[in-house]
C-alpha cells in the first residue's frame, strides 16, 4: 500500500516494526494475560491435587508412581479419613446453620433499628474477623477448659461447633448487613401501609429480598467452617476433622484418597456457584421482562 505525497511521488505506507506491533498488542492484552496468569496460579495446587488422586503410591503420595483408578473406586480405603470428613460435614452444618439465622437478625437489627452502643457494635463485629487465628484458638482453648470443664463439657465435637459458630458470625453478619443496605426502606413501609402486619412485611417483602445475600452468607460460613485448621486443632481434643486429618497426613503424604474428597469437594462447591449464578441470571431476567 502506497501513500502519494503533494509533489505526486509515492511513498510507502508506514508500518510499525515487529517490537512495536508486539507492544501494541501486549498492550491491548495485558488485562485479559493477567487474568489467565492469574487463574492459574490460583488453580496450580487444585490440578496437583487432582492429578495425584490418582497416584499409584506405594507409603508416600509425593512422587508420581503410575495412573490408577483405585482410589476413586475406594475413597474410604484409608483408615479415618471418611470419619473425619463426616465430622467436618456435621460441623460445617451445624455451625453454618446457627451463625446464619443469629447473623441474619443481627444485621436486621444493626441497620434497621436504633439502640445505645450501634457505633461500637458495628465496630466490634469486625474484631473476630482481624483476629489471628491462632491468637482466637489459644483465647478459646483458654476458655473452654476453665469455662466447660465446670458443666461436664470435654473438648470434642461440642467445643468445635461452639468455636466455629464464634468466628463465622461476623462474616454472616457482614454479608448479610451489605445487601439490607442496598435495599430501599420504602419498600417495607409501602407494604405496611397496605396493611401488611411486621411479621408479614418480613416474610413476604423483606425476607425474598435479602435471601441472596442470606445464601451467599451461609455458603461463605460453611466453607470457613469446612476448611478451618488452626483453631480447630486448638479445641478438638481427640476429635479428627477432615483438615486436621490432612494436616497430620501430610507428615508421611497425603494418601490419594484424601485428594480424591479435597477435588470432588472443590467441584462440589463450583457447581453450587455456578448454579447460584444460573439462579440470579433467570431471576434478573424474569424481573427484567
Amino acid at each position: 500500500m502506497t501513500t502519494t505525497s503533494t509533489t505526486g511521488q509515492s511513498s510507502p505506507a508506514y508500518r510499525p516494526s515487529t517490537a512495536k506491533r508486539a507492544q501494541l498488542w501486549l498492550a491491548s492484552h495485558f488485562a485479559m494475560l493477567s487474568a489467565i496468569l492469574v487463574l492459574l496460579y490460583l488453580f496450580l495446587p487444585v490440578a496437583y491435587t487432582f492429578a495425584f488422586s490418582f497416584n499409584d503410591h506405594g507409603k508416600t503420595n509425593i512422587v508420581w508412581q503410575g495412573f490408577t483408578w483405585e482410589h476413586w473406586q475406594d475413597p474410604c480405603g484409608v483408615p479415618g479419613v471418611c470419619s473425619s470428613l463426616v465430622t467436618s460435614l456435621q460441623v460445617g452444618a451445624i455451625s453454618t446453620l446457627v451463625a446464619t439465622v443469629l447473623g441474619t437478625m443481627m444485621a436486621l437489627a444493626m441497620v434497621r433499628y436504633r439502640y445505645r452502643g450501634k457505633a461500637a457494635s458495628n465496630v466490634l463485629i469486625f474484631v473476630p474477623m482481624a483476629t489471628p487465628e491462632i491468637v482466637m484458638g489459644a483465647a478459646l482453648l483458654t476458655i473452654f477448659v476453665q469455662g466447660f470443664s465446670n458443666v461436664g463439657i470435654s473438648l470434642g465435637f461440642t467445643t468445635i461447633v461452639f468455636a466455629h459458630i464464634m468466628f463465622c458470625l461476623s462474616f454472616v453478619v457482614v454479608t448479610v448487613k451489605a445487601r439490607i443496605q442496598s435495599l430501599d426502606p420504602r419498600i417495607e413501609e409501602a407494604a405496611q401501609d397496605l396493611y401488611a402486619s411486621p411479621v408479614q412485611t418480613f416474610w413476604k417483602v423483606t425476607f425474598p429480598l435479602i435471601l441472596p445475600g442470606i445464601a451467599g452468607a451461609a455458603m461463605l460460613a460453611f466453607s470457613l467452617s469446612f476448611d478451618d485448621f488452626i483453631i480447630t486443632n486448638f479445641v478438638s481434643g481427640n476429635e479428627n476433622t477432615f483438615p486436621k486429618f490432612v494436616y497430620v497426613a501430610s507428615r508421611r503424604g497425603i494418601p490419594a484418597e484424601a485428594n480424591v474428597i479435597g477435588f470432588s469437594m472443590f467441584v462440589l462447591a463450583v457447581l453450587l456457584v455456578v448454579g447460584a449464578q444460573l439462579v440470579g441470571s433467570a431471576r434478573a431476567s424474569r424481573t427484567k421482562e
